[in-house]
């Protein structure tokens, strides 16, 4: 899709003059050429096309305005023509004729006349001709848009067909105008599609494109009907940047393969504890295990809260790819000791990728998941809390600070899993279907195959091929297919592994199963991210069915294979070697199923065949390319003929390639074969349709002997006859996904573009990058709709599979997600905001490059191979997409059907280092690649003017693809490249320094600079002038494309070769014989070019290029014309014959240099006068020369041609400080800072009989920071801040204030405590403003407190129980507040972004309240929380109020960094330059810039344009000895104490084999050295040292402090872990005034002491002494006056006896504290602090090896002596005792089972101990046969323990084993283990259930058993806490818990405790005893009878049973018994009661 603009002519002009026009659409401006000297007409006649990403709206508009052109003044506007396009887009072309309006909107007589025409992609809108435009009978000679060149006449008709692929026929696309990117852009990575800049003193001609600042606003008001500034945008320079011809691609400029080479990688991992794991009473150990190495911690016995706190390290040296695949386990295993491996308790995997992606390659403190690999029905079997950090070399990891840990408790919130995985990750199962494979290698590896080959002569197939998957750690494997080449496994290997997976890459090799050794055939590997995706809408893993091409060696026949390891997956293949058809799924497991395998065990299964459609319809591909030339041919192969081999896939290779499939094999893949033949007949063009069947594929070009170049290179004699190859090939049909990746692919080209744009803009510090930023937004918008619209197509196409559509629908949501999010972005683009929107935009970037590449491979990649003499020599890759033809534009791969410039270069490891970086060939190489019967267009972007030449195949018959191509077109030109100058160049020669020349290349010519001695920033200034440059093709193409020019800088050795140092392309300005030789494009402008060396960036090149075309003689043109006598020839302006019509050369040879041109006046650049000053102070650690000391020194000081030379150092030793301080040269610099030229230092030794020897050089690449501007007098930095900053005071305040004019005060509260708050405020000296601090909100809690008499837990301690350490803890804390409040801020500024894109994008305006974090704000966000965030919330304000409740104690600054990096390396006056000497190393890996270092020079430079304004000479005290360089010190040796404070160190690498190491401290300043060796600490990785050391030391002789830290060993010499060196000249002599930390608070006596022997007073007066500053002037009521700054403070000051005394200290102090405030000479002072240092060792340059904490302080010893060193020495532990009473548990679960009864019981007993001391665990008796679960004890446990307050741990010191030498100590959290166990007596006890508390956080005891439920221990973060520490004495109850059978927690008894703790004083005082024993024994529990033993009275025990259960039965029989013994009785009795009463009857 194209809108095409022909600009015909403007008319009724008004004034004779220069004319120039703006044509713009959719923000991109094109600019017509000047017509000089126009009256009544001007008549451009010029085509303008843009290519349009979506279709035009009729609304939209063209615009097009006329100017007046000037040279000097801005352009004035004459008229502007505006027209919608509603009717163009209706009818597709238009003829427009119609007047101009002038800026008052007024039609004014000028007319212009255009015509216009609208071309859709589908064609909806009427179809045209490109060469419709050429019919226009009224053109003229000065034609700009289709000129008809002299050189189209030379084309001649050779082919009568009507349509001649080689004809010179003109079309639109060859012939628009090369609009060329302007602007004053100096850096450039690689120029090759855009232009040079043009002269600085004329007007460019697009201003948007040049972003010039003047005028620019206004126009854009003006032309834009009242724009606002801030929405316009630049659209596409890309599309000026790109050449329009479009006839070549770029080359691409990094050479070496950076994948594959070796690097050294630490991993270290630190097992803090362990957490619920799952199993009763263990003796845990943490295994660590990366691939084959293992490493474990120590075994904790009896819990399953193991504490370790222990550190280990692996090292590696490999591949990147290789180590982020190896997979780290962490695995719990069980009572693992010597004799038995323990049971696996559960594993957690990830790959180490997964943690070097993390933010700073790290994880800190955070909680890994286990699961058990046998069991997957599990769930969760415990949680490991460990830090893990991946470190390459280079990489500088941020450890958080660690000090005084609060236990992250919050598990579920601190999962060790990458950001977006979900918590809660399942088990899976990961399918891998493997079916068949293609086009394996036909060899063998073993030698036995050899062997029988070579005497049996047995050639049968002899690959045993069968395919092994790794993933996560498992191995798979299909089975082997003996004898082989096209395998058909149909197998399934399955993995069961966790989901998501926390391992990214599947490897999957085909192997050659082998007697002796299994060979990898290719290898590929599959990046799970790329196969799903974790959206909402994403989808599972899945690929395929697909086929995957494996690529690796070369396909010999040789018996050792050198590059095995490519097909390993080590590096870039280098050929094909086969192609597996595969797929995969994932299917998520119910793990609560009963049916599943609970086992993770890779299994094999049989799967069906599949079909052989599924993958897609087979097509017949063509493949067709071109050798334009063959340059740069590397000498050392030898002068044997060469040729060239195309491949792709096996096709065309000529060792075991195919050249085309057999008919049945058609057959069997594509279906019908007749069928598809008929279908490509009817497709072909009639002249290819007789000939096609038979086309035989050529794959290499003819064989050739090179020509000599030079004397590094050949080349090969094309001239103008081009060899041709081409290949047919089949392949199934997967065009679609090659066209989407290339739509993506695209659009990321254009961002990737448009972003360096941007950058150099703002780089070179140009106007409105803004601008340009929100066109790069525009373009990315259309893009991504574009693709929407494009990628929807070919739905329902064969072989897709659920991959294609769930990509697609993936893809399209994120590119219209991105479509929108650009929208909404460049609407927020502000100049202010350009910086950061530029780091978002290159997200989206990042996420189109992810996007783009395609997992499921389609057509191989292309492959060519430079041959000599049958030897592979070379080879370059080219990805298949990229050359794949589309009848879209868009979908069309970036080199197809253009010339491409392609580098061959080495195969495998013969490419790694030098070998890489030369050059093999360069070749212009034209690729077509396309369905057969697409073909027809395959020649037309080649470059014009060719005929063809045909393969012979019969009488009368010829091929149909050329098999050459011969150009009778040919241009001559005249190169001119402009070799001003380099910098920054690689060191190649021993000394530091380099000899470089370059050397160019163009075509087939080459010639080199001279070669300029001992530099690396030479300035050739050498014009290079190429006479008959030959180049084919039509002339147009040639000026819009021209080849590029390749530069080689080399070093020049005086024997052997040169060495090579880097390589650059450029791209030359063309001029045509007819164009005129003037602005804007001509003179070129000089610009920088990036040279490369490998991968690395080797400096820059800063050069003009210019090809200047060479008119024909009029002799030449007269043949011309005879030979094309069919041709009807227009006008032709013809230039006098030769080089006399060239621009001539400015000025004469250089008669000082010989026959060397200079680069002419109009190139170089302009220059002034400028004066360098420097500043030499002295020469610092300089390192022997050739063996001998350096005694003589000198340093020169050298810039373009001009220097200065410093005083001799008459004998380094005594003294390297200069006698002459200051020195000064003039030099002419140029006008543009960004030109100037690098000014070099050197170090020389001046030895006896006259001789110099260089010691080490520094060039100083950029001047910019040494450049003076004198201060600009009209501007008022301040004033509005002022004004801003007191109308906020008054408003906060209630009001404005009354105070003195010109005088700023700074009110300080009489609560020292605010000082912290370092309140500064910025003003300006002319306004005032007063700034009142309020008493914080803690304070006034407090204060509500006391009154309301609620009582505050704890009391403020005294100051005697304060010391260092306190201030320590306390400053650390609020380092972790500011660290965390950071991360909070910047989390809520996301968050913001976040919802303003999103309700931008749904058009909501989001709230735009100016109060930030207003309480509105926060009600609306809590309200979106959920519960347990709101709870968390209240949690953490908890936490707050607690710690605001605390005693304020002052504080002193924890760097988390080293001093240097705080404060800009102290270097505010004086730099040190590193002095560098040696070559620099070929291997990255070895050579660090540390080792080259030789010394370094101190001193400084000041560049300014002469003459000065001279009211800075004027200044008061101007000494103009010292230049610039007024009130520095003096440098003559001082004496100085300098006291080093080694606080402690972290993480330290371990260096015994136990993975520990026994530190201690070295000290080592000048000869002084200090080993605290007697010291050492005993295996610990994060010792505590606490030591001051002092030494006096003289400066400048001795400087350098070296902190070192050494393992200590029985035996042999102790090893270095690390060491940190300290420059302390620099700190010493910095204005910030490094000697002595400003305390935060002024105290004579206690914790917080001044250490400083000058008081805050003195200190003031002395600095306000030195920078000539008014005051201090102390006046009443605590005011102090500096400059005119007024600081307020309290006066009293209490003594050691609490007496209170007056002092102005405070106030001094306050003012040292707002120091930077002082107008002119303010810098913030260093605090009191400690900075955090990183230990480095030699040995492994780069690497961290731990940190140390430190400070330095300076006293000079001509000053008063300071006191005695701060006491840091570590805190010694307190003793404690802790006592538990057990009295009583209840409902304990019962365990046993009654012998007689069945009844149930439990024989309780009570275990407990402190965390760690598990050996001292101590039981109560047993409570026998309690039948009710309820125990009596009445026993007391005593624990004495060793406490750190501080740091809330428990210190133990134990030996580790019976081997080891001394105790080691350890740091353990302070918990109390409670057990309930059920005694047996002949088997092991049963654990029933436990208990930890944590003493300092545990939730109060409940006051009855009923109250006390298993919530105290699942919800414990919600109960109120409490601490032993504070309460010392609590009893209650708590339950005992245990995991079930189902992993869930239970209740499992109660139990009631009193724990009561005292200090060792306490306990010595009122003793107790153990269990009920004296003091104070306990009373017996009162236990039921039933608790006696069974033995002791059985019967009772059965009675008692027997009653109990029996209880009512027996009743009920008792009951019978009595009722039946009545009965009994009755009846016995009755007879003779009825005889008595018979026989008595009557009585």
């Amino acid at each position: 899709m194209a809108l095409i603009v022909q600009l015909k002519s403007v008319t009724d002009l008004r004034a004779k003059g220069d004319k120039i026009a703006k044509v713009a659409f959719r923000g991109l401006s094109f600019y017509t050429r000047v017509l000089e000297n126009c009256e009544d007409e001007a008549r451009f006649d010029e085509t303008f096309r843009w290519p349009v990403a979506s279709n035009i709206d009729g609304n939209e508009m063209l615009e097009i305005q006329v100017f007046n052109y000037s040279k000097v003044f801005t352009n004035r506007l004459i008229g502007t023509f505006r027209m919608v396009l509603q009717k163009v887009v209706e009818e597709a072309q238009l003829e427009v004729s119609d007047t101009l309006i002038d800026d008052n909107n007024t039609p004014i007589r000028t007319c212009v006349t255009i015509e216009i025409k609208y071309q859709t992609m589908d064609g909806t809108v009427a179809v045209w001709n490109d060469g419709e435009f050429l019919d226009d009978p009224n053109r003229t000679e000065n034609d700009g848009a289709f000129q008809f060149e002299t050189d189209s006449l030379l084309s001649g008709h050779s082919q009568g067909s009507a349509v001649s692929p080689g004809r010179s026929h003109l079309s639109l696309h060859s012939g628009e105008r090369s609009f060329r990117k302007v602007g004053k852009g100096v850096f450039s990575a690689m120029k090759l599609g855009k232009t040079r800049l043009p002269k600085e003193d004329h007007k460019n001609r697009d201003e948007a494109a040049i972003l010039e600042t003047e005028d620019l606003d206004r126009k854009a008001m003006r032309l834009g009907g009242g724009l606002d500034p801030d929405t316009i945008s630049l659209a596409s320079v890309t599309a000026v940047t790109t050449n329009i011809s479009n006839k070549r691609s770029k080359p691409d400029i990094k050479m070496e393969p950076s994948a594959g080479r070796p690097m050294d990688y630490q991993v270290s991992i630190t097992i803090i504890e362990a957490r619920q794991l799952v199993g009763l009473n263990m003796d845990p150990v943490v295994c660590v295990e990366i691939g084959d190495d293992k490493k474990y911690t120590s075994m904790k016995e009896s819990t399953s809260c193991p504490y370790y706190n222990e550190y280990f390290v692996f090292e590696f040296h490999v591949p990147p790819d290789v180590m982020f695949d190896k997979i780290l386990k962490l695995s719990v295993i069980h009572s693992k000791n010597l004799l038995r491996s323990g049971t696996l308790v559960g594993t957690f995997k990830l790959d180490i990728g997964t943690v070097y992606s993390q933010p700073e390659h790290q994880f800190y403190h955070k909680w890994a998941i286990l699961s058990d690999p046998d069991d997957i029905t599990a769930g969760v079997k415990g949680y490991i809390k460990c830090d893990l950090a991946v470190v390459g070399k280079g990489d500088n990891i941020k450890t958080p600070h660690k000090a005084n840990e609060t236990d992250e408790d919050d598990i579920e919130g601190n999962l060790l899993l990458p950001e977006g995985v979900p918590s809660e990750r399942q088990w899976a199962r990961y399918y891998i279907k493997i079916y068949r494979a293609e086009g394996l290698p036909k060899m063998n590896t073993s030698i036995m195959a050899n062997m029988k080959k070579a005497f049996i002569g047995e050639n049968k197939d002899l690959v045993d091929p069968y395919v092994q998957v790794l993933f996560a750690g498992q191995k798979g494997k299909t089975s082997v297919q003996k004898s082989s080449y096209e395998p058909i496994w149909n197998e399934q290997i399955i993995f069961t592994e966790m989901f998501p997976p926390l391992c990214k890459r599947m490897k999957i090799q085909i192997r050659d199963s082998d007697k002796v050794n299994d060979v990898a055939i290719g290898t590929h590997f599959i990046d799970l991210r790329k196969i799903s995706n974790d959206g909402d809408k994403g989808f599972l893993p899945t690929l395929g069915p697909a086929w995957v091409n494996m690529y690796g060696s070369t396909r010999n026949y040789t018996l050792m294979d050198e590059h095995q390891d490519l097909n390993e997956g080590l590096g870039e293949g280098v050929s094909f070697r086969a192609r597996l058809l595969i797929s995969i799924a994932v299917e998520i497991l119910d793990t609560t199923s009963t049916e599943i395998m609970s086992t993770t065990e890779v299994q094999l299964e049989q799967v069906q065949n599949i079909s052989e459609y599924v993958t897609g319809k087979i097509e017949e591909f063509f493949l067709f390319g071109a050798f334009l030339e063959a340059t740069m041919v590397d000498r050392k192969i030898g002068d044997k003929p060469i040729s060239f081999e195309v491949t792709i896939g096996n096709y065309g290779n000529q060792i075991d390639g195919v050249n085309k499939p057999t008919m049945h094999r058609r057959k069997k893949e594509g279906g019908d074969c007749d069928e598809e033949e008929s279908e490509l007949l009817q497709n072909s063009s009639e002249d290819e349709a007789e000939d096609d069947g038979d086309l035989v594929s050529v794959s290499t070009t003819p064989p050739m002997k090179p020509v000599i170049t030079d004397r590094n290179y050949f080349h090969l004699p094309y001239f103008e006859n081009k060899p041709c190859i081409y290949i047919k090939s089949w392949w199934q049909d997967q065009r679609r996904r090659l066209y989407n990746a290339n739509i993506m692919d695209k659009i990321a080209d254009k961002l990737e573009e448009g972003l360096n744009d941007v950058q150099e803009i703002i780089k070179t510090e140009k106007a409105f990058p803004e601008r340009r930023l929100r066109g790069v937004l525009e373009e990315l918008g259309n893009g991504c709709s574009r693709f929407v619209t494009l990628a929807n197509k070919d739905q329902n196409q064969t072989g897709r599979t659920k991959l294609d559509r769930e990509r697609l629908k993936s893809c399209m949501r994120e590119l219209e997600n991105m479509s929108t999010q650009a929208k909404v972005i460049r609407s927020q683009v502000k100049k202010n905001t350009v910086k950061d929107k530029l780091k978002l935009i290159q997200n989206f970037l990042q996420k189109l490059r992810f996007l783009a590449d395609e997992p499921q491979h389609s057509i191989p990649d292309v492959y060519i191979w430079m041959m000599n003499n049958n030897k592979r020599i070379a080879y370059a890759r080219i990805p298949s997409k990229d050359i794949l033809y589309s009848i879209v534009d868009e979908e069309t791969g970036k080199d197809c059907g253009k010339v491409k410039t392609v580098f061959l270069k080495l195969p495998g490891k013969k490419g790694f280092g030098p070998a890489g970086w030369t050059v093999q060939a360069k070749t212009e190489l034209y690729l077509w690649l396309g369905l057969n019967k697409q073909r027809k267009d395959f020649l037309s972007g080649l470059p014009n003017g060719f005929e063809e030449n045909k393969a012979v195949k019969g009488p009368g018959l010829q091929s149909f693809p050329p098999i050459s191509l011969t150009y009778i077109m040919k241009q001559e030109f005249q190169l001119r490249v402009h070799m001003y100058q380099a910098r920054s160049l690689f060191a190649a020669d021993s000394s530091g320094l380099s000899d470089p020349f370059a050397r160019v290349f163009f075509s087939t010519h080459s010639q080199c600079t001279e070669v300029l001695n001992e530099t690396l920033c030479p300035t050739w200034d050498q014009l290079l002038v190429f006479d008959n440059v030959e180049l084919y093709g039509e002339a147009c193409e040639l000026r819009d494309d021209p080849p590029i020019i390749v530069i080689e800088i080399y070093d020049q050795d005086t024997v052997g070769k040169a060495e090579f140092i880097g390589r650059t392309f450029a791209k030359p300005i063309t001029k045509m014989s007819d164009e005129h030789y003037g602005p804007p494009r001509f003179p070129p402008q000089l610009e920088y070019y990036q040279v490369y060396r490998g991968n690395c960036i080797a400096g820059d090149l800063l050069a003009a290029f210019e090809l200047l075309q060479v008119p024909y003689n009029e002799e030449e043109i007269r043949r011309a014309l005879l030979a094309v006598n069919d041709f009807a020839v227009p006008e032709i302006k013809i230039g006098p014959a030769g080089k006399a019509d060239l621009p001539p050369i400015d000025g004469p040879t250089d008669s000082e240099r010989g026959p060397i041109l200079p680069v002419p006046m109009g190139i170089r650049p302009v220059l002034s006068k400028y004066r360098i000053e420097v500043l030499f102070w002295g020469l610092r650690d300089l390192k022997r020369v050739n063996l001998a000391q350096v005694d003589r020194p000198r340093v020169d000081i050298e810039c373009a041609g001009k220097g200065v030379q410093s005083a001799l150092i008459q004998n380094y030793k005594k003294n390297p400080n200069f006698s002459t301080l200051v020195k000064w040269f003039e030099v002419d610099l140029p006008e543009n800072e960004l030109l100037h030229p690098p000014l070099n230092i050197r170090v020389v030794d001046c030895r006896a009989f006259g001789r110099y020897t260089l010691v080490g050089s520094h060039a100083v690449g950029s001047l910019r920071k040494f450049i003076y501007r004198p201060p600009d007098k009209t501007a008022n930095n301040w004033s509005t801040a002022a004004k801003l900053m007191s109308g906020c005071l008054a408003l906060t305040n209630g009001g404005p204030y009354s105070r003195p004019t010109g005088e700023i005060t700074v009110n300080m509260e009489p609560e020292p405590r605010i000082k912290k708050m370092e309140t500064c405020v910025k003003l300006d000296s002319t306004s005032d403003a007063v700034v009142k601090v309020d008493v914080p909100e803690e304070e006034k809690e407090k204060k509500k407190k006391k009154k309301k008499g609620e009582e505050i837990e704890e009391e403020e301690p005294d100051d005697s129980m304060l010391d260092w350490w306190s201030k320590y803890f306390a400053s650390i804390e609020t380092l972790k507040e500011q660290l965390r409040a950071q991360e909070a801020a910047a989390a809520e500024a996301e968050e913001k972004e976040d919802m303003e894109i999103a309700a931008e994008g749904t058009e909501i305006k989001a709230d735009e309240s100016p109060v930030k974090g207003s309480k509105g704000k926060e009600k609306s966000k809590d309200k979106g929380k959920g519960p347990k965030e709101d709870k968390k919330k209240k949690q953490q304000q908890g936490d707050m109020l607690e710690k605001s409740n605390k005693h304020k104690i002052d504080e002193l600054h924890v760097y988390n960094k080293e001093l240097e990096q705080e404060c800009d390396n102290f270097e505010d006056w004086l730099h040190a330059f590193n002095l560098y000497r040696g070559k620099i190393g070929d291997d990255d890996d070895n050579v660090t810039d540390e080792e080259r270092i030789v010394g370094r020079y101190k001193g400084s430079l000041c560049v300014y344009k002469v003459p000065l304004p001279e009211d800075v000479t004027k200044e008061v005290g101007f000494d103009p000895n010292f230049g610039m360089f007024q009130g520095i010190p003096n440098n003559d040796p001082v004496n100085v104490l300098v006291r080093v404070y080694v606080v402690r160190a972290t993480d330290l690498h371990p260096a015994d084999i136990n993975g520990k190491a026994d530190p201690y401290v070295v000290i080592k300043l000048g000869k002084t050295e200090i080993k605290d060796k007697e010291n050492y600490i005993s295996k610990q990785l994060n010792p505590i040292f606490g030591k001051s050391f002092d030494i006096e030391a003289t400066f400048p002789m001795e400087s350098m402090l070296t902190v070192s830290v050494y393992d200590w060993d029985l035996v042999g010499s102790d090893d270095l872990i690390g060491e940190t060196k300290i420059d302390l000249e620099n700190r010493y002599y910095s204005k910030q005034r490094a000697t002595c930390g400003i305390a935060q608070s002024y105290s004579i006596h206690g914790y917080n002491v001044w250490r400083d022997p000058m008081k805050p007073t003195q200190i003031l007066t002395k600095l306000c002494k030195e920078g000539k500053v008014d005051g201090p002037h102390f006046g009443p009521g605590g005011r102090v006056k500096v400059a005119n700054r007024v600081f307020l403070g309290p006066t009293e000051l209490e003594d050691e006896n609490g007496l209170k005394k007056q002092t102005d200290e405070h106030l001094a102090l306050i003012a040292l504290q707002h120091w930077e405030d002082i107008p002119r000479v303010g810098c913030k002072l260093i605090p009191e602090h400690v900075e955090t240092r990183p230990l480095l060792n030699p040995d492994k340059p780069g690497i961290e090896q731990g940190r140390v904490e430190m400070w330095v302080d300076m006293f000079p010893m001509d000053m008063p002596a300071p006191g005695p060193a701060i006491d840091i020495s570590p805190r010694k532990p307190k003793k404690y005792e802790l006592r538990v009473i057990v009295w009583n548990t209840d409902e304990v679960i019962l365990e046993d089972d009654d012998y007689f009864t069945g009844e149930k019981s439990s024989d309780i007993f009570v275990r407990g101990w402190l965390k760690g001391q598990q050996e001292d665990k101590q039981d109560t008796d047993v409570h026998y046969h309690s039948l009710t679960g309820e125990g009596n004890f009445n026993w007391r446990y005593i624990f004495p323990f060793d406490y750190l307050l501080a740091e809330e741990k428990i210190v133990i010191s134990k030996k580790e084993s019976m081997f080891s030498w001394d105790e080691t100590e350890y740091k353990i959290p302070a918990r109390l283990t409670l057990q309930v166990w059920d005694a047996d007596h002949f088997s092991a006890d049963d654990f029933l259930g436990a208990i930890e508390l944590d003493l300092n956080r545990f939730p109060r005891g409940a006051k009855t058993a009923k109250q006390c439920s298993i919530d105290m221990v699942l919800n414990e973060q919600e109960l109120p806490t409490i601490s032993i520490f504070k309460q010392k004495r609590v009893k209650g109850w708590w339950p005992f818990v245990a995991r079930n059978e189902n992993d869930e927690m239970e209740l499992t008894g109660k139990v009631e405790a009193e724990l009561q703790l005292l200090t060792a004083e306490e306990a010595e005082k009122s003793p107790a005893g153990l269990a009920r024993n004296e003091p104070e024994p306990l009373e017996k529990p009162n236990r039921p009878n039933t608790s006696l033993s069974w033995m002791l009275n059985p019967m009772r025990i059965v009675c008692i049973l027997v009653w109990r259960n029996y209880k009512w039965s027996l009743l009920g029989f008792l009951a019978a018994l009595l009722l039946l013994l009545f009965i009994v009785l009755v009846i016995y009795s009755m007879p003779g009661v009825i005889s008595e009463k018979i026989f008595n009857a009557g009585r």
